[in-house]
């Protein structure tokens, strides 16, 4: 009923007398209810009337029941891009993983599913966030194994292995990746002297952290897999950075002046070994040159005095001479004996002996020389001979 009908508070003689009766009013609403589902309406009292059902009813209230499925039904549908894994929870427990591509499940709250791309290429910063001058310290201050302390900073790539794993072995995942990064860094530096992080083992601390970060990951059973670990700063801290740059460079002269004493050594030791080698070496033919001349001093006085315990006065006339003529070829003085009557005659034998050392090609002035000159040596010669020879018989006894 209306709230407006003019015929409202007439009924049980009661005109005007007050409020409506809420039972009543109740009633009539429960009769509409029934006619709608399509119930018969019941009668009720002095002022009970039948109710009516509205036509259809019935009919509208089942289409949209079967509307309301389809569409709880097709929220099932799901689809998976490339790169991306799906995984399906019956009641929060985890049923299956499914591949790229259009996919179903029965809709929440039966099953429900998460969307996880295992391609996609994420990375951890320690050390710094999204800047290297924003730094963090308490991550990036680390000791080495001679207790210096550097300021490393590097970041962590990693992807999804195991979609599974990383959604329910583990809580916090990235945490998880952050603090294992920090952890296999501290650990390799603190395995090395300062010098080596700084400059020469820069890539062999970042291949070492990755294999050491993959294998606490593994034990963890992340589903995470790192894929490269790099090293984005590395230096003394900021209050002693000054004391370190002095050091340096004072390590740097001296590996300078270290070098230059080698370039000298490398320049000076070789050629004194040469010089040693070669006067070993000279010192050593010169010894085997006065043996050989020893003994062959040696074997010629042998023979000479087998010669002469043949002939001595042979011999001993021919050493005279041959001793006459070393000594005769060595000046250029003359001594002739006046015994004989004989004339003084000049006899120039530095000139013959500098003809004689001279080449062939000295030759032709020799023979443009008069011929007295030639027949003149010839005959002093000839009477120096003979009075040698008469002075050594005078001599004899």
């Amino acid at each position: 009923m209306a709230w407006n009908d003019p015929q409202w508070g007439n009924r049980d003689n009661r005109k005007n007398s007050g409020p409506p009766d809420l039972d009543e009013i109740w009633r009539k609403i429960n009769q509409k209810l029934n006619g709608m589902f399509g119930g018969k309406s019941g009668g009720g009292g002095d002022g009970g009337s039948t109710g009516s059902s509205l036509p259809g009813g019935g009919n509208l209230i089942g289409l949209l029941v079967g509307v309301a499925v389809l569409v709880w039904l097709a929220s099932g549908f799901y689809i998976v891009d490339t790169g991306q894994r799906g995984i399906v929870l019956r009641f929060g427990k985890y049923i299956e993983t499914t591949e790229p591509g259009p996919r179903w499940h029965l809709p929440w709250p039966i099953e429900s599913r998460e969307v996880v791309n295992v391609d996609q290429v994420r990375t951890v910063e320690i050390g710094y966030r999204n800047n290297v001058k924003s730094k963090v310290l308490k991550e990036s201050l680390m000791l080495t194994d001679d207790e210096n302390i550097i300021d490393l900073q590097f970041a962590v790539q990693y992807i999804l292995k195991d979609p599974v794993d990383f959604l329910f072995v583990n809580r916090a995942p990235e945490d998880t990746v952050l603090q294992v990064a920090e952890t296999a860094m501290r650990e390799i530096v603190g395995k090395n002297k300062m010098d080596y992080v700084l400059y020469e083992g820069r890539a062999d601390i970042a291949a070492r952290a990755k294999v050491l970060m993959q294998n606490i990951l593994d034990r963890y059973k992340t589903g995470i897999s790192v894929s490269q670990v790099t090293l984005q700063n590395i230096q003394p801290p900021e209050q002693v950075q000054a004391a370190f740059d002095d050091a340096v460079k004072a390590g740097q002269d001296r590996e300078r002046l270290k070098n230059e004493a080698e370039a000298y050594s490398n320049d000076v030791v070789p050629r004194a070994r040469g010089l040693a080698s070669r006067l070993k070496e000279e010192a050593e033919g010169y010894k085997l040159a006065v043996i050989a001349n020893a003994e062959g001093e040696a074997s010629r006085f042998s023979q000479i005095l087998a010669e002469y315990q043949k002939a001595p006065q042979v011999t001993r006339q021919r050493l005279y001479l041959d001793t006459m003529q070393t000594v005769m070829n060595n000046t250029s003085k003359i001594v002739v004996d006046q015994k004989g009557g004989n004339s003084l005659l000049y006899l120039p034998l530095d000139k013959l002996q500098q003809i004689v050392a001279q080449p062939y090609a000295g030759a032709p002035e020799v023979l443009a020389q008069p011929s007295t000159s030639a027949t003149q040596p010839a005959m002093t010669d000839s009477r120096m001979r003979d009075a040698l020879r008469s002075r050594d018989r005078e001599d004899r006894p």
